[in-house]
């Protein structure tokens, strides 16, 4: 217990320094979408409880509402437009320790679990959306909260756990898009585990009523994002429909390790999501935990990643591959990096090698901060269109907010 503690402390001051080192400088600037998603959030404000607006392309509100709060709370401005991103990073990093420290068996786990929250925050993919103010850090945070407490009631089968995890089930169909398909991985573990079907019943009637806002409006209205971006929303034939979606497959099994998304707001264009370093230990965790396929929680993170995978899978390809609706994915890909080193350190027992796994990871981080924080930062000048304060540009842009060519 003292050293989970020790643990966590070193794993919230890292995640709190890299998070808000520079957090307003690093961008400077803020996009277009953020301008929508201010006055989303604004227009929300004195108004009765909506799940849906079309505003901004089309989003379901929750996050937006937290946007508002932080808005009464700081003012606006780019620091409260940001901040509710920020620190539901910084929270994820403690649920995901958590949770891995519920999953491993080991004598060892706090250090695998403390490892895996290390290579998670030192992960440019994840830095990069802790840092401005996507909704990606608050879909994980909720839906790491919903497996932490559904792996907590398997533990002890404590009714509270399986209804908390409910209820963050139908949080994460409140938010982004990706997270309406999550609610099925506590099932998922529910049934792998053969727990009774009382407990099913407990955990889908608050799945059901916290997410009914949202299912109530999508039986009257159509969500128009979806209508927009998805293949399966589009008049073309079936052959068209799968030729689309075997893209979709290849672009984003390339991403990982070869050739990544191409937006510089999401990353440094075409760089793969992983430095060679994390992608060799999660090409080879991947392998062996597909061949592990029926051990768990092998077949868990198996499923939260094939879950991660399916919202990018039925989008248009020339949206693909994108970071940002795979973010869910980092879990399960972190989970396979740490799966591939123990597996290592299982078979091979010399002493030395452990210090070896410590100082390639410490490498790899070293390579994920540099490329973020001295290359990254630089495509931003661009990727970001609008360099005034969000309070000057809520209404319309002036044009002296325009970043100019000759400033890039």
């Amino acid at each position: 217990m003292k050293r989970s503690f020790i643990y966590s402390l070193i794993l919230l001051i890292i995640s709190f320094t890299l998070i808000f080192f520079n957090f307003n400088l690093i961008p400077k600037n803020i996009s277009f979408d953020e301008i929508a998603f201010t006055r989303l959030a604004l227009s929300l404000n004195n108004s009765n409880y909506i799940p849906y607006s079309e505003l901004a392309t089309g989003h379901s509100t929750l996050y937006f509402y937290i946007i508002l709060i932080s808005f009464k709370i700081f003012g606006i401005s780019n620091f409260a437009l940001r901040l509710p991103s920020a620190i539901f990073g910084i929270l994820s990093i403690l649920v995901f320790f958590a949770i891995l420290k519920n999953t491993f068996n080991e004598v060892n786990k706090p250090f695998y679990s403390f490892i895996g929250g290390f290579i998670l925050i030192t992960s440019r993919w994840f830095i990069n959306f802790s840092r401005f103010s996507f909704e990606a850090t608050f879909l994980l945070f909720i839906e790491l909260l919903s497996l932490l407490f559904i792996l907590l009631f398997i533990k002890k089968k404590n009714y509270l756990f399986i209804f908390l995890s409910g209820l963050f089930a139908g949080l994460s169909f409140l938010s982004y898009t990706p997270g309406r398909i999550f609610f099925l991985l506590p099932a998922f573990l529910l049934l792998i585990k053969k727990t009774k079907i009382k407990y099913y019943f407990f955990y889908f009637i608050t799945f059901i009523i916290v997410s009914s806002p949202l299912t109530i409006y999508f039986v009257k209205h159509s969500d128009i994002r979806f209508q927009e971006i998805s293949i399966l929303s589009q008049k073309n034939s079936i052959y068209s429909k799968i030729k689309m979606f075997s893209e979709n497959a290849q672009k984003t099994a390339l991403m990982f390790n070869f050739k990544g998304d191409l937006n510089g707001r999401h990353n440094f264009p075409g760089k793969p999501s992983f430095n060679p370093i994390l992608g060799t230990f999660f090409v080879i965790g991947l392998i062996i935990t597909t061949k592990e396929l029926f051990k768990f929680p092998n077949n868990l993170f198996l499923f939260y990643f094939i879950l991660g995978l399916v919202p990018t899978f039925f989008t248009l390809p020339p949206d693909n591959p994108n970071m940002l609706r795979l973010f869910t994915t980092l879990p399960s890909s972190i989970y396979f990096v740490i799966y591939g080193i123990k597996n290592i350190l299982t078979v091979n027992h010399k002493k030395y090698l452990p210090y070896i796994f410590v100082g390639l990871i410490i490498m790899s981080s070293i390579l994920e901060l540099r490329t973020y924080f001295k290359y990254q930062s630089r495509v931003f000048r661009n990727s970001f269109e609008v360099k005034c304060q969000i309070n000057e540009v809520i209404n319309k842009i002036p044009k002296r907010c325009l970043v100019s060519k000759n400033e890039f």
